[in-house]
């Protein structure tokens, strides 16, 4: 790829990153807004983006519904969110429960996109992963079912064979078969299958096995001794690729696959962030530059429903973290509201946002730091 394509490939990841983004966030502050005027707390301003100003887009009886320059997001202002206001329809003047339910309600919308497309994609389109057989090892629990490797055709610049797809695909394992949405935490090298089986290492398996003429069959193999498999292989094979196909579930399977997915991606970040807080030395979660190479990877070599699929991951991950009880997230907004209802209101204004601008300054560093540790990754030191 020349510097030129790089570049403007580099800048549309960028763009789509911070289109995605701020459709999530505007979607999350319409949760914040719809409660607050369901509600009828006093609502000034719908900004999408960040001032300075751009352009009015409209207003109604109360509130003014803005364009503004910055595209990292949107905002709802609302009366009295800082705390103080004499206005009976002001934000600080709403009973804790009314303030809670404002303050979670973009967490809950930005849930639902999650689970929404997450429905979607598993009712029209879950791909599968299937694992192409390349080498059989002699002597393995593979060789004496009879599988069959793929061909050589030749050898790569580094003398690597070049094997064809004629090896044997396992499609399934133990009437398993393995969605690609429901691996996403694998190690890169790993397979499904590959994880299945050593799992299993020891045991009688029964691999159901698509030959190259289009012909199943289900083989019963018993895989090596977890000794062996550990150094050896737990079958004995070396897979070539994975080819992905395409299943539709039926609505209620989409609706309960779509509502599982969204617990499992909102407890991958919780993994994460435990992992940021034991090893602040090498974060291996992502910032910014992590996830705008994810967006060229899965806009230039996966299908559509793979961007759908990060963008309910995003969203997923969006709730959690504004969730969490620091501040200046919606949970650490919660937090303080309850710290108030217990203290009596003793928290000043002043302390609030004090305590808001320090949480945001920290948020500011480890997003920093993340960052550094992206872009050294990105240049592979």
């Amino acid at each position: 790829m020349g510097l030129v394509e790089g570049a403007l490939n580099g800048v549309i990841n960028i763009v789509l990153l911070l289109v995605i983004l701020v459709v999530l966030v505007v979607i999350h502050e319409f949760g914040h807004f719809i409660v607050a005027r369901r509600a009828k707390v006093r609502v000034h301003e719908f900004g999408i983006g960040f001032p300075p100003r751009a352009r009015v887009l409209g207003r109604d009886h109360e509130t003014v519904y803005t364009l503004n320059w910055l595209p990292i997001g949107g905002f709802v202002r609302l009366e009295g969110e800082e705390g103080e206001s004499d206005d009976p329809r002001a934000f600080v003047n709403q009973r804790l429960a009314t303030r809670l339910v404002i303050l979670l309600a973009g967490v809950v919308m930005n849930m639902l996109i999650a689970f929404l497309l997450f429905s979607v994609i598993a009712g029209v389109a879950d791909p599968l992963a299937n694992a192409r057989i390349g080498t059989v090892t002699s002597g393995s629990p593979a060789e004496q079912v009879g599988l069959t490797g793929a061909q050589q055709t030749g050898t790569d610049a580094e003398g690597r064979p070049v094997l064809d797809m004629s090896g044997d695909l396992i499609v399934a394992i133990d009437g398993q078969r393995f969605p690609v949405f429901d691996n996403i935490d694998l190690r890169n090298g790993e397979t499904p299958q590959g994880v299945y089986l050593r799992q299993h290492a020891g045991r009688e398996v029964t691999l159901t096995i698509r030959h190259i003429d289009g012909t199943v069959e289900d083989i019963p193999v018993t895989l090596r001794s977890p000794e062996r498999a550990a150094t050896e292989g737990a079958l004995g094979v070396i897979f070539n690729e994975v080819p992905r196909e395409d299943i539709q579930r039926d609505p209620a399977d989409a609706v309960a696959t779509g509502f599982r997915r969204t617990i499992d991606a909102s407890t991958l970040i919780l993994r994460g962030l435990r992992d940021l807080i034991t090893d602040l030395s090498d974060p291996q979660v992502s910032g910014p530059v992590g996830i705008v190479g994810a967006v060229g990877v899965v806009r230039t070599e996966l299908p559509p429903t793979f961007l759908f699929w990060l963008v309910g991951l995003l969203s997923a991950n969006l709730a959690v973290i504004n969730a969490l009880p620091f501040p200046p997230m919606d949970g650490g907004r919660v937090a303080v509201s309850l710290l108030q209802a217990v203290s009596g209101n003793r928290i000043s204004p002043a302390l609030e946002r004090a305590v808001y601008l320090t949480g945001f300054v920290l948020l500011m560093a480890l997003l920093a730091w993340i960052t550094f540790f992206d872009i050294q990754r990105l240049g592979g030191t």
